[in-house]
């Protein structure tokens, strides 16, 4: 038995067996488990199982166990459940109709308890569930993209040339699109998933904000202000809120629309209706919100400078633990599409950079702790790449001190982007070195300076303020 198919069986043991399973999807990081008890999870064994870095305890059991090994775990489990990763599991002592009960007691419960968490933060959770699955197609295409536009500036200044480079570029471009490009199709496919309507029917409303087939010849107007209308208009934004729309619309044409002609009837009217709503009225109100918030941003980076680096990277870390970092997904994917660059990406990707200053701090001050330095061996590299939560649920956390001392590292680092100015990303991947070859206009020497400050103050930080005589003294990871 590999270590991987261990821990997949004391995760499902620990939360409570198969049997209060309903269904299991994974992120980069985390396996995402939704139980049909809570009660029934052991947290303190879960937490003290090895190879579990974190538990998050949210709408789903998330348990952290790091990148490359969540895929097996989750795989792992979805192998004994018998169904793929994401489909509920069906569970044979239950009756049909107890199942349907259940599950109308469960959905009531999980309304209440998002009723309990406030409506501001169910968006945050329905926006990330939106693009969690995406984040392996973001990093892969960014980087290849980034790598493609490194290449495309090396021929610029002469440092390389020849046809076949010429059309490496050019390979390297279509992949990168061949997500960035439609992304909205498949945004609009996740939100359906998300909403309860139909995947394909979100993923042709993304489709249709691409506006195939247009020309000035034939371009729709924005009547609103008498503008052509342009592909995209509105973003991602625009995408999630109109398959929203979509998904009210086709749930009541199920109740009403007869079985017989209810296949027919029901795609077709909704498709119509949101389709019309899509062009003539969501994207033109929606690219004005979106074109007004990534104004705003750029303006409150740009005026606040040194002191609104600070406070993004200082405070970008506790959303990541928290797992509301992917609130700023489409913010980013708008400041691309209009300014060709994200210049927020940079100054939260200081936040991991200054928790890694504070993981090598805690390695040379905290010598005798080898369970300490034995996790922060494992996590440090990935933490390097851009990938902090192993760190978090595993070092800095469970310690306490240092995650606010990495907090600081992090300010400093974008402080210094900040006081930089115009360093953005031409698309999002990964944070830490990892996001080199996506830094835009040239700017890789302003992003290596913040990095090495965060990575500097995350130490310095750590190492004076960051441990107390228990953590240098003692082989524990925290209370």
């Amino acid at each position: 038995m590999s270590k991987e198919q261990k821990l997949a069986d004391q995760i499902i043991s620990a939360v409570g067996g198969m049997d209060n399973i309903d269904n299991i999807i994974n992120c980069m990081t985390r396996v995402r488990i939704k139980v049909n008890d809570e009660n029934a999870v052991d947290y303190d064994t879960l937490k003290s199982i090895e190879g579990v870095l974190g538990v998050v305890n949210d709408d789903r059991v998330q348990v952290v166990v790091g990148p490359g090994t969540v895929n097996k775990v989750a795989n792992h489990m979805a192998e004994q459940s018998g169904v793929k990763l994401g489909d509920t599991i069906p569970h044979q002592q239950q009756t049909y109709r107890e199942a349907a009960e259940s599950k109308a007691a469960e959905n009531k419960s999980e309304f209440q308890s998002k009723q309990k968490r406030g409506k501001f933060n169910k968006l945050l959770k329905t926006i990330a569930n939106i693009f969690i699955p995406l984040i392996p197609a973001f990093i892969g295409a960014g980087l290849i993209g980034g790598i493609g536009a490194v290449l495309s500036n090396l021929m610029q200044g002469g440092q390389i040339s020849g046809e076949w480079v010429t059309q490496l570029v050019t390979v390297f471009n279509v992949i990168k699109d061949g997500m960035l490009a439609y992304l909205a199709i498949f945004a609009g496919i996740n939100a359906a998933k998300e909403f309860g309507a139909t995947p394909g029917l979100g993923g042709v409303i993304g489709g249709t904000t691409l506006l195939t087939g247009l020309t000035d010849k034939n371009a729709i107007t924005n009547i609103f202000t008498g503008d052509h209308l342009q592909a995209g208009q509105g973003g991602i934004i625009g995408v999630i809120f109109a398959v929203w729309l979509l998904s009210l619309v086709e749930k009541r044409l199920h109740k009403i629309v007869p079985n017989a002609i209810d296949i027919i009837i029901t795609p077709t009217l909704t498709l119509l209706v949101i389709g019309l709503m899509t062009i003539f009225i969501i994207m033109p109100l929606a690219g004005f919100v979106s074109t007004g918030l990534v104004s705003v941003i750029n303006w409150v980076i740009g005026i606040g400078g040194i002191f609104s680096g600070f406070i993004i990277g200082a405070f970008f870390l506790p959303l990541v633990m928290l797992g509301l970092h992917h609130i700023f997904t489409p913010i980013h994917i708008e400041m691309i599409n209009q300014t060709g660059a994200t210049y927020l990406l940079p100054i939260a990707a200081m936040a991991g950079a200054g928790q890694v200053g504070a993981a090598i701090a805690l390695w040379f001050r905290c010598r005798k702790n080898k369970t300490l330095r034995d996790t922060i061996k494992g996590a440090l590299p990935i933490g390097f790449l851009g990938i902090g939560e192993p760190l978090i649920y595993g070092v800095t956390l469970p310690l306490g001190r240092p995650f606010f001392t990495a907090c600081i590292g992090g300010g400093i680092g974008g402080a210094v982007i900040g006081g930089i100015g115009h360093i953005g990303a031409t698309a999002i991947g990964p944070s830490g070195i990892s996001l080199l070859p996506l830094i835009s206009d040239h700017m890789y020497l302003g992003y290596i300076a913040g990095l090495l400050a965060a990575y500097i103050g995350g130490f310095v930080f750590t190492y004076l303020f960051g441990t107390n005589k228990a953590m240098r003294e003692s082989d524990h990871l925290g209370d």
